[in-house]
């Protein structure tokens, strides 16, 4: 793991520490999804984020929002000193992205199982306005247990929606279990791509291999994508990685936030 890729785990950490809580694996396995899309993929303009010709990204894991509001942090969309208020009564940063409060946030997601359905409708508008803007949309692997992602993936398949991309974060584990014992997902690629998409999968942590895979979009001009990225919960800290209990922790202490910090900083 890079320098990059701590930092933004720290800036999560940092608001762990502000919240004294937080969705700690869930957040971890975005960071590198999430780094190369802002980075080498999204269209977008801190100083006017609601510039019409950018394209529209929504986190419909919403309780993976650290992760984003670490990205957000470090495009210049808010502040970093936000994080030290992370989850209080006075602070634009809750516990899931609210759109009317945080600039660069798209969609006020947490109830899964929505963030495709409004990404859909996005991409549609796009297709009526002749717009060239591009709609991504990460769910996690949990999430997709929601109808209303099947629903919205057949409507995006109807209206070749090639504008569209569906991120799936695998990380393998959801809230209460891990998703082959909860509701298994397998196969989830002919899944997918029975539901119309163009579909391909990868190392959700290899940045060579997301920035290569992201290039490619779309894969098909009249077929939505879909991306399915294998990850781990709780990357980058090592004594919480592929462990269902780490998805969520309350009353963090002085001793749990340092001990975060420093695995993070000796992971190779």
């Amino acid at each position: 793991m890079d320098i990059r890729s701590k930092k933004l785990r720290k800036l999560i950490v940092m608001g762990l520490a502000g919240g004294n809580r937080g969705h700690i694996g869930p957040s971890m396995s975005l960071v590198e999804i999430l780094r190369v899309l802002y980075d080498n993929v999204l269209k977008f303009n801190p100083k006017k984020p609601k510039w019409e010709k950018r394209d529209r990204f929504i986190l419909s894991k919403g309780h993976g929002c650290l992760a984003l509001y670490s990205i957000l942090i470090d495009k210049g969309f808010i502040k970093k000193r936000e994080l030290s208020k992370f989850c209080k009564f006075d602070s634009i940063l809750g516990g899931h992205p609210e759109s009317n409060k945080i600039n660069g946030v798209e969609a006020s997601t947490g109830s899964l199982g929505h963030g495709l359905p409004i990404a859909v409708g996005m991409a549609v508008a796009a297709k009526i306005k002749k717009s060239k803007y591009r709609v991504i949309v990460v769910t996690g692997d949990g999430e997709m247990n929601e109808g209303s992602n099947w629903e919205a993936a057949m409507t995006a398949s109807k209206h070749k929606l090639s504008n569209l991309t569906l991120i799936i974060d695998y990380n393998k584990i959801q809230s209460y279990g891990y998703t082959k014992d909860v509701l298994d997902l397998e196969p989830l690629k002919k899944k997918l791509t029975s539901f119309g998409f163009a579909c391909k999968e990868v190392d959700g942590h290899n940045i060579e291999k997301l920035k290569k895979i992201f290039k490619k979009l779309p894969f098909n001009s009249k077929k939505p994508s879909a991306i399915i990225c294998h990850t781990i919960k709780g990357k980058g800290v090592a004594y919480a990685e592929g462990k269902p209990e780490w998805h969520h922790k309350s009353k963090l202490s002085h001793h749990d936030i340092k001990k975060m910090y420093e695995s993070i900083e000796q992971y190779n």
